[in-house]
């Protein structure tokens, strides 16, 4: 089931995508079942929310009750957390010229990031070394304390693309390295097009990640490749954070960042970056001077 927020002539709606060879069409969950929330974060804080959800779906396509989306939103819009895990692909931390980590590095995003699909990423004037990183995101759908490794899927309500865009010279160009002001601008964290639930992704340490610019391929990797698979991940931000449903895991990028070419290649106003990994759709972004 792919689960989108998407703008519509009356107003937003919380939407599944029924995608296939002619097109995408978007059902109105809540037309379906007016008690659901119009809310993808409020849909997963309930017990059954995704079981209402796919419930809602079936009898939607059967009764043919679509809508028209005139914006594709960030399937998540205001999510409690956004937490990032750094080098955890090997040959980008070689790309780098970071050690390999021997647990997860960890750091944050805040809200006034996120956009959807065909948002524009928008480049501060003080920024003037932008990078692109593709990511897989994994979407909390339970309340996870303390959880175990081997409990930590049943934790995970899906996935997304993401986009992680870093202003290097913030990030590593000012004293400390200011890791929060490079990673924190307005607009610098695309998700989208919708949340694959994960009974239909299978295992996501078999996906593709591919990230473009302007067409050309700039990095291309394989979730296989993780230091710190999903669970680890889980299981190691549970032990000091309360995860709540709705939040969300970017989970590191592959080789082939901006920062790691020779020579470098720098986002700039006037791009389009696109991030598709197995199954989760694409998502695209013009890039923009803010």
């Amino acid at each position: 089931m792919k689960l989108a927020t998407v703008n519509t002539a009356a107003g937003i709606r919380l939407v599944s995508a029924e995608v296939n060879n002619e097109g995408t069409r978007y059902v109105d969950l809540c037309a379906v079942d007016s008690s659901l929330p119009n809310c993808l974060r409020a849909v997963l804080g309930l017990e059954d929310g995704l079981d209402r959800c796919r419930a809602a779906t079936q009898q939607g396509v059967a009764d043919g009750k679509f809508v028209e989306a005139t914006e594709v939103l960030a399937p998540v819009k205001h999510p409690g957390k956004i937490i990032c895990i750094g080098l955890n692909y090997r040959d980008h931390a070689l790309e780098t010229n970071s050690p390999i980590p021997s647990e997860p590095v960890c750091f944050g995003k805040f809200g006034n990031t996120i956009i959807g699909t065909e948002a524009t990423i928008q480049i501060p004037e003080v920024c003037q070394n932008v990078d692109f990183e593709a990511e897989l995101v994994v979407v909390i759908g339970r309340r996870a304390s303390r959880v175990s490794k081997e409990d930590a899927f049943s934790y995970v309500a899906g996935y997304m693309n993401g986009h992680d865009v870093s202003a290097r010279d913030w990030q590593k160009g000012r004293p400390g390295g200011q890791w929060l002001l490079g990673k924190s601008p307005d607009t610098f964290a695309p998700i989208g097009p919708w949340l694959v639930t994960a009974d239909e992704v299978g295992d996501p340490h078999a996906l593709d990640v591919v990230m473009r610019l302007n067409g050309e391929v700039m990095q291309q990797g394989n979730t296989k490749e993780f230091i710190f698979g999903v669970d680890e991940v889980i299981a190691h931000l549970a032990q000091l954070i309360t995860l709540e449903p709705g939040d969300l895991i970017f989970t590191g990028t592959p080789s082939g960042v901006g920062m790691g070419r020779d020579p470098r290649v720098w986002m700039k106003p006037g791009d389009v970056a696109e991030v598709e990994i197995t199954g989760l759709g694409t998502l695209r972004n013009p890039v923009a001077a803010e």
